[in-house]
């Protein structure tokens, strides 16, 4: 029996989002809920979304994309196989977080409400030496952070415990540049 073929790509188009003043995220998230097994998503943007392949990364997305002239981008994320895994530390900015040694801080941020895991984390790295490892479990998947870390250059790995409950963060200092 040969395989299936994939579903065809669902389009999001959130250059009127952001035409108007709005912002994409919620948009692109419930696209992303919606997709089928195997689906990817197709998005049309008025500038390449640099921050968002981190989070769709960690989503288990790979992303692949073209410029279209005049400032706008396609870019189509596509489920790779390892993103059914919920074992080890799947996705994240870094492949290498196997080798980071271990945490020299610990945060326990599932019974706060966001933003406040988020505040506390990037107030700890603050306090953190290049190299520094953070671990933090926190009750969803943080992914308003991803961007914000990327901006810091520090690097992270994460996913859900094996339940679905809880969502583990590793975060390695970068260096020690301002925000961008």
């Amino acid at each position: 029996m040969p395989p299936s073929e994939p579903p065809p790509a669902r389009e999001l188009d959130v250059r009127p989002i952001m035409h108007a003043g709005g912002e994409p995220f919620q948009a692109i998230m419930e696209a992303v809920a919606a997709l089928a097994p195997g689906q990817p998503l197709r998005l049309l943007a008025p500038f390449r979304p640099v921050p968002l392949f981190s989070v769709m990364a960690n989503r288990g997305f790979a992303a692949s994309d073209r410029a279209l002239g005049e400032g706008d981008w396609e870019v189509t994320f596509s489920p790779v196989a390892a993103a059914e895994s919920t074992e080890g530390l799947a996705f994240g900015s870094s492949p290498s977080a196997m080798f980071w040694g271990d945490p020299i801080l610990e945060l326990d941020l599932g019974d706060l409400d966001p933003p406040e895991p988020m505040v506390r984390i990037l107030e700890a790295l603050e306090e953190l030496a290049p190299g520094d490892v953070l671990f933090a479990l926190l009750a969803r998947e943080p992914l308003f952070l991803f961007p914000e870390l990327a901006k810091r250059h520090h690097e992270w790995a994460g996913n859900f415990d094996a339940a679905g409950t809880a969502f583990r963060l590793l975060i390695r200092h970068g260096d020690t540049a301002k925000p961008e």
